[in-house]
């Protein structure tokens, strides 16, 4: 999975311009992102459509500010530099969570 560099949300939706994105909000001192990540290779795998890109919301606090983006672990669907979904909340994810969230797109 790539890793975001650190960006604003014009240069965001500049590198997503073209194609489907998974965003993957997270940090490394955050449980409920832990709990998760290791499901993350089986859900891109299944989602194979998109790209998934890792947001680590320290060094992109202020982006995520501008996304209203919280809480994490949290994911954010982009079409064409555009935003198409989101599944945005300080609660733990599950894998089928994430899975029925990306299939009902």
């Amino acid at each position: 999975m790539e890793q975001l560099a650190k960006m604003n949300k014009q240069e965001l939706e500049e590198k997503l311009a073209k194609g489907k994105y998974v965003l993957f909000f997270t940090a490394g001192w955050c449980p409920d992102c832990r709990f998760i990540k290791p499901a993350m290779p089986e859900i891109e795998e299944e989602f194979s459509d998109f790209n998934f890109i890792q947001v680590d919301r320290d060094e992109n606090i202020d982006l995520c500010q501008e996304l209203d983006v919280y809480g994490i672990p949290s994911f954010i669907v982009y079409e064409d530099g555009k935003e198409v979904d989101r599944f945005v909340n300080k609660d733990r994810k599950t894998k089928k969570e994430v899975e029925n969230f990306l299939k009902a797109i």
